[in-house]
């Protein structure tokens, strides 16, 4: 009698409240940055409507009483965060399946609050709920003034008494109205990542999606730009919305233009093969989807999404990623201690700062001098490296210069302990041939012992000696015939490797808040703000020839701060393309984003050893822009094709570093007029060409003013493929 009076009583609460919705009409909701402001509004059937986002509106009533005088039989207006059900008949953000086999969900507008977390940060939460499910969904909206920068991700809570089936469940839903669209998103393969593709949507739904579960974002990028009502994008006007996601794993964002001409945006998790069971009364948490929205061009919308990444989006960017030596190309699986230490004494000689032992140090029932063995047996091979990594550690040490060390813990091969010892820890689909990808298999990080197993690999290999500074942390393959013995729901496999590896980046950081981490996913397999959290830095490509790499890092740098990409000058003909450049070529298109090299340098000239020494100097002199510098690209080279041309510039623009490249044979007649921007045009700079005994511009060592080199530019004789420059400008007293 009790549990049914209990129960009228609820029902009752229950229809109170949704009376009470009903009557919410234009309860309005603003998220603000100092620019832009995201407005929400509900209407007198208690629905959350999207009505906003661009410029800044200061009097939200205005939108009181809004009409889009949308036909009825043309489904809602836009909702905030559509559901499948009802009158909405679009790509729903939210998809749930209950206990009773329904598909219908209708969410209704609870309530709002927000909270200012400092004086730049405001954290609002909108809470809708189903009238007949009690599904809830909590809509976080995080904006950052400054950065004119708001990050969404959605909460799902089952308050129902039966388990509920998530088909989608995306972190955001964006409407967008314009006269035009423009896409701008980012494709490619290993060895050419971040190719940038541009394309007018039109009706239907354009989709950028990865299912390979691990090393994601080879092939398609978790980002993009849109610019509004325009045919394509300009570098410094126009409006333009860019938006990435912060996950790990499978990702979707789909752009949908219907018959009124809008553009809804839905981004978040892939739903591919990830039905998610929510358990009564359990919670699901999104990943963070950013969003950025510039008044000019493609620059601004890169400068918003750097600063906030610099700020918040990226583990600890105050650190300032050394300069480094890794051995790969230099040595591969061949070495022994002198080797590394021969490598080390260059290091030091060329101001170097950093050595990193990458693959190749571990295995003994199995030795890992090749890709086919030992890998997941994390001890030092006592064969190549008898007197141990602590060894090399003081070696360095002694010398001035840091260590860091090569791990792969999620992979292991066929031919090792490990394989043998927990064949149950691999990802397979029973029954099913288990395919190698470099000769290895994937362990399962949605089992628990493997998270304990994948924490102890960069545990262990911390202890191996006191004093390792740096962990290159690499991931050789993806998901394939997916499937774990741990799970009993296979559908959660490709959503729980991922928190996975988050339980397990995170536990490494409370231990090792210091030790610089960096992720490597066969080059740019993890170039994604969900890694970015954890990790200092990407490397950016496996491609290591500066011709591919002014394609790839220009793409990586639309979207992800310099700070964070790896850029190494290699030997030539290059081990990726057998393409040969000029040593200071490599060195100038290196040097725009962490500098490092990768390459054995008992094999360069005495000549080549000065220019580095040289180059690297110069390159600490003007780092600090690199790493925290405002980026203004200045010619792209898609659009040129033959020039490429960029700068950084400090926040309170009184320095500057200019990178200059010619990209295509000119037959010497097509001299660039590179204008600079981001300066201080009632200001005067001295510019000087860095690395050279010659300069190639008449200007180099004189003094000009920011509106002349703003408005006018530099000419620098760049009439040669592979002719580069680098030009420091400094404002005078």
């Amino acid at each position: 009698m009790m549990n049914a009076n209990l129960k009228i009583v609820g029902t009752f609460l229950l229809c109170a409240m949704f009376s009470a919705l009903v009557h919410a009409e234009n309860a309005m909701i603003s998220i603000e940055t100092d620019n832009v402001s995201m407005i929400m509004g509900t209407d007198n059937k208690g629905e959350l409507l999207f009505r906003h986002f661009g410029g800044r509106i200061g009097d939200i009533s205005q939108f009181a009483g809004y009409k889009t005088y949308r036909r009825s039989d043309y489904g809602t207006d836009p909702l905030a965060y559509p559901a499948a059900g009802g009158r909405f008949f679009n790509e729903p953000a939210l998809l749930a399946e209950y206990g009773n086999g329904h598909l219908n969900t209708e969410l209704k507008y609870v309530s709002h609050k927000s909270i200012q977390v400092d004086g730049n940060v405001t954290r609002t939460e909108i809470l809708l709920q189903d009238r007949v499910t009690s599904l809830r969904v909590l809509l976080v909206y995080t904006a950052y003034a400054k950065e004119d920068v708001i990050v969404c991700h959605t909460e799902i809570t089952n308050g129902g008494k039966k388990p509920v089936l998530l088909k989608n469940y995306y972190s955001s839903s964006l409407p967008v109205m314009a006269g035009k669209y423009h896409l701008m998103h980012f494709y490619g393969s290993w060895a050419r990542e971040m190719q940038v593709d541009t394309e007018p949507l039109s009706h239907g739904i354009k989709t950028i999606e990865s299912k390979k579960g691990v090393r994601t974002t080879h092939t398609e990028n978790p980002s993009f730009m849109l610019g509004l009502n325009a045919d394509g994008f300009d570098e410094n006007h126009g409006e333009v919305i860019a938006g990435a996601l912060a996950w790990s794993g499978n990702f979707k964002i789909s752009f949908q233009m219907d018959e009124t001409d809008r553009v809804n945006i839905l981004a978040g998790i892939n739903p591919y093969a990830s039905e998610y069971r929510l358990d009564k009364g359990k919670t699901f948490v999104t990943p963070e989807m950013i969003y950025t929205y510039s008044f000019a061009g493609t620059g601004q919308a890169s400068r918003n999404l750097h600063d906030w990444a610099r700020n918040y989006g990226c583990y600890d960017s105050s650190v300032m990623c050394p300069t480094l030596l890794n051995s790969w190309e230099g040595a591969y699986f061949d070495f022994n201690t002198k080797t590394l230490t021969d490598m080390i004494d260059d290091v030091r000689d060329m101001g170097l700062e950093m050595f990193v032992l990458d693959d190749g140090w571990f295995g003994n029932a199995y030795p890992r001098n090749d890709a086919k063995h030992g890998l997941g047996d994390w001890e030092t091979n006592v064969a190549k490296l008898p007197e141990g990594i602590g060894y090399l550690v003081d070696y360095a040490h002694e010398r001035g210069v840091k260590f860091g060390i090569w791990i792969e813990p999620e992979m292991v091969n066929p031919e090792s302990e490990l394989a043998r010892k927990h064949p149950e820890w691999i990802v397979k689909s029973e029954g099913r041939e288990v395919p190698t990808i470099r000769t290895q298999w994937l362990l399962d990080l949605s089992n628990p012992d493997v998270q304990d197993f994948v924490f102890g690999v960069f545990d262990r290999t911390m202890q191996l000696a006191p004093g390792i500074d740096y962990i290159k942390w690499d991931a050789n393959r993806h998901v394939e015939s997916f499937g774990s013995e741990y799970l009993e729901r296979q559908n959660h496999f490709f959503v729980e490797y991922v928190q996975g590896f988050r339980n397990v980046l995170r536990r490494l950081r409370e231990k090792y808040p210091e030790v610089i981490v960096q992720a490597c996913a066969s080059g740019g397999g993890r170039v994604e703000y969900g890694a970015l959290k954890y990790f200092n830095e990407v490397w950016t490509s496996d491609n290591t020839e500066a011709l591919s790499r002014v394609f790839i890092q220009y793409g990586t740098n639309m979207i992800y701060p310099a700070c964070v990409t790896g850029s190494h000058v290699s030997a030539v003909p290059n081990h990726q393309t057998g393409n040969v450049t000029p040593l200071k070529f490599r060195f100038d298109v290196a040097s725009a984003g962490r500098l490092g090299m990768e390459l054995q340098p008992k094999d360069m000239t005495d000549d080549e050893k000065e220019f580095a020494k040289m180059a690297i100097a110069s390159y600490k002199e003007y780092r600090d822009l690199v790493f925290g510098g405002d980026l203004y690209r200045l010619m792209s080279p898609y659009e040129s094709g033959d020039h490429y041309a960029l700068m950084y510039v400090s926040k309170d623009k009184k320095r500057a570093v200019v990178f200059a490249y010619c990209i295509k044979f000119q037959g010497r007649t097509l001299i660039p007029v590179i204008r600079l921007h981001g300066l201080d045009t009632c200001l005067k700079y001295s510019i000087r060409e860095l690395n050279v005994k010659k300069s190639r511009f008449w200007g180099s060592g004189k003094v000009f003013g920011g509106d002349y080199l703003t408005s006018h530019g530099i000419n620098p004789q760049l009439t040669k493929i592979y002719d580069s420059s680098v030009f420091y400008l400094e404002a005078e007293n």
